[in-house]
């Protein structure tokens, strides 16, 4: 196979994102700063190449939502955080499988980086090899919770489902996950550091 001249094949790219964006207003989102323990545990996760309608970008806010508030538009496979001025950066995610996806309206009551995981019983009776990680299994490259996660409560109370990065990033923009909402972990990374706990999440 000829080698690829790394000047068309971005020339390429900056073709296609203009022809695919159109007259949109889409505005590139810088990637946040990483710590030093980021920076190692990513090199770790698998590297896959994302669509370019699931790249962050910020456009006109298509919710009417208050700013600070998290939508999931599990259809189209995209998160929207709110911002002031009618705006949002718009973010590509994986959904939960038809039968374990979840929708509603919820609080980010908390968040955590390279979080712990622990799969719920209900997890482990539909995939038994789960059983060895009943215990929890601490945050890390190979943990699929990945880099950041914000935790999803009603009433107060957990309901289990989560915001987070993930080490699949391949499945992005993909009915692919047991109910939670998976973001590439630089973007969970991004969204960690602007959403506030207690702030409000639709999942729809």
């Amino acid at each position: 196979m000829p080698a690829v001249d790394p000047m068309k094949q971005t020339l390429v790219t900056v073709l296609g994102l203009s022809v695919l964006l159109g007259a949109c207003q889409y505005k590139t989102v810088h990637a946040p700063s990483l710590s030093a323990r980021d920076a190692e545990y990513m090199a770790l996760v698998p590297n896959f190449e994302t669509q370019i309608t699931h790249l962050p970008y910020e456009i006109t806010d298509p919710t009417g939502e208050e700013p600070g508030t998290i939508v999931v538009d599990t259809t189209e496979k995209f998160l929207y955080f709110i911002l002031p001025n009618k705006k949002a950066i718009r973010y590509g995610v994986a959904t939960g499988d038809e039968a374990f996806g979840w929708t509603g309206t919820a609080v980010m009551q908390r968040k955590a980086e390279w979080p712990r995981w622990t799969p719920p019983a209900e997890m482990i009776a539909r995939w038994p090899h789960l059983a060895p990680r009943a215990g929890g299994m601490e945050g890390g490259p190979d943990n699929p919770l990945g880099a950041r996660a914000l935790y999803l409560y009603q009433n107060g109370k957990d309901t289990l489902y989560r915001i987070h990065g993930t080490n699949e990033p391949e499945t992005i923009g993909r009915s692919a996950s047991s109910g939670c909402i998976r973001m590439r972990n630089i973007d969970a990374i991004d969204l960690y550091n602007r959403a506030a706990v207690g702030g409000k999440v639709i999942v729809r």
